[in-house]
């Protein structure tokens, strides 16, 4: 999925690492004639890229970025208190990444990026949400979840709205 860059940093070996406002990382190094990325050896070619995109396969892969924070989740939904936003496609807001809980039974998870897949949850299962990633849920017969929403820093004014659709 393609994702902007907010921010550079370096690591440990000193090779440049792009900040993306999914909260992964991805290394830009400038490693000719393997990898030429010569702009991102400059703060000016660092900077020209700031809102650029670049693919994230960790986001393609569903994988949870680190030194996010629960700060909001939803009631436990059962198969008739499923909101009818969570049955149509719908996505997160930039930035927050959501964990669909499963307590009892069975719900039917169907991700649309980079094409449908559906995941089978059970009890005991978790279902990783990431940002703008089109999405719904569908119960299989009797069910108990709930999904816990996650992000970098919190900032009450936002609480209110986790959803797009």
């Amino acid at each position: 999925m393609q994702r902007h860059i907010i921010g550079f940093h370096l690591d440990e070996l000193n090779d440049w690492v792009a900040e993306l406002d999914c909260h992964h990382d991805q290394h830009t190094r400038h490693k000719p004639p393997l990898m030429s990325r010569p702009w991102v050896v400059t703060q000016e070619g660092r900077d020209s890229l700031l809102g650029a995109t670049l693919d994230c396969v960790r986001c393609d892969r569903l994988e949870f970025p680190d030194g996010l924070h629960e700060y909001k989740r939803t009631p436990v939904f059962t198969e008739d208190s499923i909101p009818a936003g969570l049955l149509k496609d719908h996505h997160t807001k930039p930035g927050v990444w959501g964990l669909i809980h499963v307590e009892e039974g069975t719900l039917l998870y169907t991700v649309h990026y980079p094409q449908d897949h559906t995941y089978l949850l059970n009890a005991g299962d978790k279902g990783v949400v990431a940002p703008l990633m089109k999405h719904r849920v569908e119960a299989r017969g009797k069910v108990k979840f709930f999904v816990a929403f996650y992000r970098k820093h919190s900032n009450e004014a936002e609480d209110s709205g986790l959803l797009d659709t």
